[in-house]
Formats: C-alpha cells, sequence, structure tokens
C-alpha cells in the first residue's frame, strides 16, 4: 500500500494561493478577484472631488485596510513560493510591489507641496486588476503572443517613427509656421495625429501641396493599421498552437515545459498534473 503523502503547512499554503485545482484554492482566487475590484472602485471613488471632500477619512481607512490585506498576501506569497526570487521579479510579483508601495511612501513624505507627487503615486493601486490577467489562461497566451512578438513590433514603431518625421518635416517645410507648422516637431505631432487617423484638426494645412502630403499621410495611415494586427495575430496562432501542447508554471508563469515534464525548468516549482 502506497503511502500517504503529508503535505506540510507551507505546501498546503502554496496549494492554496498559487493553484487552483483545489476548492480552496478556487475560492482563494475569488475572494482576491472581488478584493482587488474592490480596491479598484475605492481608487476610483478617491479620485472624485466630492466623493475625497465627503468621505476623506473612510476612504483613507479602506485604502489601509487593502494595503495591509495585499501587504499580506505578497509577504506569504513570498514565504511559500518554492522560488521566492522568480516570484519577486516576476510580472505578477513587481505588480503586487507596486500595488502597495505608494501608501507605504506616503508616510515619509508628509509635506503639504508633496501631497499631489503622493496622490499621483497612489494611482499606482490601479496596477493591481492587471492581477486579474493571470487568472485567466486566454489572456495569458495572448500576453505571451504580445511579448514574442515585441522585436517585431519594435521595428514596426520605429519604421512608423521614421515615416512621421518625414512627413511632419515636409510639412513644416510647405505649410510653414504662417500656417501652424511652427517647427519641426509641431510637424511630427500633426503627422502621429494624422497617421492614426485621430485628425484633431488644431493643425489643418492650407496649401494644395500641404494638402496632398496630407492625403499622402491619411492613405499611410489606413495602409499600416493591418501591419501590427497581422503580427500579433500570427504570434497568437503559434501561442495558441504550442499552449495545447504544453504545461503552464503556476509559480513564474512559463509554459515552455515539455508535455512530461513534472517539474518548472525556470523555478523548479512541481508543475500542476491538470495544467497539459
Amino acid at each position: 500500500m502506497a503511502n500517504k503523502i503529508i503535505e506540510t503547512p507551507k505546501e498546503r499554503i502554496y496549494r492554496i494561493i498559487f493553484g487552483t485545482d483545489t476548492p480552496a484554492g478556487r475560492l482563494f482566487d475569488i475572494l482576491l478577484i472581488a478584493t482587488i475590484l474592490l480596491s479598484v472602485v475605492a481608487v476610483v471613488l478617491d479620485s472624485i472631488e466630492s466623493w475625497q471632500l465627503r468621505y476623506a477619512l473612510e476612504l483613507h481607512l479602506i485604502e489601509w485596510f487593502f494595503t495591509f490585506l495585499f501587504t499580506a498576501e505578497y509577504l506569504v506569497r513570498i514565504y511559500c513560493s518554492p522560488n521566492p526570487r522568480a516570484y519577486i521579479t516576476s510580472f505578477y510579483g513587481i505588480v503586487d510591489l507596486a500595488a502597495i508601495l505608494p501608501t507605504y511612501i506616503s508616510l515619509f513624505f508628509p509635506a503639504a507641496s508633496l501631497l499631489l507627487i503622493i496622490r499621483l503615486l497612489r494611482v499606482l493601486r490601479v496596477f493591481r486588476v492587471l492581477k486579474l490577467l493571470q487568472y485567466s489562461g486566454e489572456a495569458n497566451i495572448l500576453m505571451r503572443s504580445m511579448l514574442m512578438a515585441r522585436r517585431k513590433i519594435f521595428v514596426f514603431l520605429f519604421s512608423v517613427m521614421i515615416l512621421v518625421t518625414i512627413f511632419g518635416s515636409l510639412m513644416y517645410v510647405i505649410e510653414g509656421p504662417i500656417f501652424g507648422f511652427t517647427s519641426i516637431p509641431r510637424g511630427i505631432y500633426w503627422a502621429i495625429v494624422t497617421v492614426t487617423t485621430v485628425g484633431y484638426g488644431d493643425i489643418t494645412p492650407q496649401t494644395v501641396l500641404g494638402q496632398m502630403v496630407a492625403a499622402l499621410t491619411m492613405l499611410t495611415g489606413y495602409a499600416i493599421i493591418a501591419v501590427p494586427t497581422g503580427i500579433i495575430s500570427a504570434e497568437l496562432m503559434t501561442e495558441m498552437r504550442r499552449d495545447r501542447n504544453s504545461r503552464r508554471c503556476s509559480n513564474c508563469e512559463s509554459s515552455d515545459h515539455e508535455v512530461d515534464a513534472d517539474y518548472c525548468r525556470h523555478c523548479g516549482t512541481e508543475l500542476n498534473p491538470d495544467s497539459k
């Protein structure tokens, strides 16, 4: 008769917090998602002046309540993680830290002149909502697709910057300051707005040649819209095929494992048998 494997308290906590294959783990995820959403709602309400003036004390207490909760969760994740360093340096580990730091930073900057800076730092708490992505396999596939396509996207953006610099320079030469194109950066701003099909209308070409360049810029904008879509779509299809035949680590979120792998090749965490 095979010996029954007895989990240590640390292993049990790890399975609940990082895993979703147990009722306790699923309940923890649901409660965490609800807490994240409530904390974000508190941030949004705190940004409304009427709410902030009327419920300043209540919102301040709620802020510290959520800060203590997420701090405890962050410390427990470090404690039970098989590889704490991998968690701390991972995307979600950094998000967890960024979500709780601003409130503590406010303790060391009480001067009235710095209140605006502290208030801006507190907006970082909205980043907690990014943690919701780790509870959706489809969202993780999309994130990995964007990560794999980062070089292609960089080349595309660099090419677009060259085009808008050329168009902006042409409009500066053709239209000149008299029609609002007071500098090349101003012309580049117009080109970016035009290529992205936003068209604010605060600067418009008045000469026939300038309007011809503007028409060419707009057509170029429509032509390049499909490029990033194609790049992401191709990588997304590749990741979806890979995801069908791979296993994902619940600790560091890496998925480049063999089908028969038992442990993560990056952090050494045991892979979930149900994550094929």
